[in-house]
């Protein structure tokens, strides 16, 4: 952990507009401690105000950490502790970055980022057409990297588990925190 930064959360619920009328089950499966990172990004800017101030309120009774991806002026707002991947520079706000190459990883790096989110891990409905990154590459970076690293991409707890020699700080996951876990079939990892 870089100096002066929280200890962030291990296990993240990304959102998306793809979970739809499920976004609060899923806020209300993560346990205390936890983080969401909201996305939302096609949503006009009033309307992705509204429901991310409805995030941040759930966030706030049941103890989790919030994360406003795209935008500082948002997550000021919400009295987020982190912005995700922040259009330009995080400003004074903690910052992650999604990476899914070693040189993405090391811009993310440079930048200052305090977390890297890593993905594809595994097969992930989200991104269908993405392969996973290969196992020597996923290695390399968290081998290198001055500041956690999160597993993206068809996580859930169990096969976080699975993974847990590589390295990682802790997963994040959208499918695993509505019930049904990943949806593709644990991969065989080299």
């Amino acid at each position: 952990m870089t100096a002066n930064q929280p200890p962030w959360p291990r296990e993240w619920l990304m959102t998306d507009e793809r979970i739809g009328e499920r976004l609060r089950d899923a806020i209300d499966a993560l346990p205390p401690g936890a983080g969401v990172v909201f996305r939302h990004y096609s949503l006009e800017r009033g309307e992705r105000a509204a429901l991310a101030r409805q995030v941040a309120d759930r966030c706030k009774r049941g103890e989790l950490v919030l994360a406003v991806a795209g935008s500082v002026e948002l997550a000021e707002e919400l009295d987020a502790p982190l912005v995700h991947n922040p259009a330009g520079e995080g400003g004074t706000m903690a910052f992650s970055r999604s990476a899914h190459s070693i040189q993405e990883a090391k811009t993310a790096w440079d930048a200052g980022a305090s977390l890297i989110f890593l993905s594809p891990i595994f097969p992930t409905w989200s991104h269908p057409d993405a392969a996973p990154m290969a196992w020597d590459e996923v290695r390399a970076i968290v081998d290198a990297s001055p500041v956690p690293v999160i597993a993206l991409g068809g996580m859930d707890r169990a096969r976080f588990a699975e993974v847990t020699d590589v390295g990682f700080y802790g997963w994040a996951g959208i499918d695993a925190w509505l019930g049904g876990g990943p949806a593709f079939a644990i991969s065989t990892r080299g």
